[in-house]
């Protein structure tokens, strides 16, 4: 679904990601962990282009999405994200943040929008928010009606920025919740987290980022239990 060849990223002398190969593949659930500074955000935030390459390419569904004539709005349609601060509009009630792209975009009418918008929401356990305004809800709903707002879309990939870093820790739960039952859907993720139960739980490959470069790539129980790369080592004796 997301083929990454030789991703490069550099922020003025500082760079980042130092060449990263990597594939994602429908049905895939990706738990991208290491330490801060290691590159995760930013590899997560350039596989839709919201960090530019500086070198590199991505394709998604077979699309060279680096290619300059690509319409890089056309493909994020097709790709969710979340972020840690939930990036809702204050000044919408929580319906109109789920169905303002739906209807803009003109893939629904606002009566199938917001019928869309009440079934994810109830999903989440949200539909008494629906008139809310974001100002008024917890840290952990206000993540939940971001996720419910990418899902409106119906993306082909949810990419998730540290959900629940932004969150009190009674809160994470939930959010997780929602995370693990999108999961258990079927939905392509790849997700940035510190949440080290949730990538043991969920992923279908947890990858270690240190120095701009995966580290070590593994199925969970292998990854967390026989780790055979020393940073790594090391990095869980810390965390777990």
């Amino acid at each position: 679904m997301i083929k990454v060849c030789n991703l490069k990223k550099s922020f003025g002398s500082n760079q980042v990601l130092n060449g990263i190969d990597y594939e994602v593949n429908k049905g895939d659930k990706i738990v991208i962990i290491g330490p801060s500074g290691s590159g995760k955000s930013t590899f997560l935030r350039c596989l839709n282009l919201l960090e530019t390459p500086t070198e590199g390419d991505i394709w998604f569904e077979d699309k060279l999405i680096t290619d300059k004539r690509t319409d890089i709005n056309e493909v994020r349609r097709h790709m969710g994200m979340v972020f840690q601060h939930f990036n809702l509009f204050n000044n919408l009630t929580i319906m109109k943040n789920i169905t303002l792209a739906p209807v803009k975009l003109k893939l629904m009418s606002r009566e199938e929008a917001n019928e869309n918008a009440l079934r994810l929401l109830k999903m989440v356990g949200l539909e008494e928010k629906a008139d809310a305004f974001p100002s008024s809800l917890s840290g952990g709903q206000k993540q939940r009606a971001a996720i419910v707002r990418s899902l409106a879309m119906n993306p082909k990939v949810m990419l998730f920025d540290e959900p629940t870093s932004a969150l009190d820790p009674e809160m994470v739960g939930e959010v997780l919740q929602v995370m693990k039952n999108l999961a258990d859907d079927g939905m392509t993720m790849v997700v940035v987290t510190h949440e080290m139960g949730f990538a043991r739980e969920v992923g279908s490959k947890v990858l270690f980022m240190d120095g701009g470069i995966i580290q070590e790539e593994n199925e969970p129980k292998e990854f967390f239990t026989n780790p055979k790369n020393q940073r790594l080592q090391e990095f869980l004796s810390k965390v777990l």
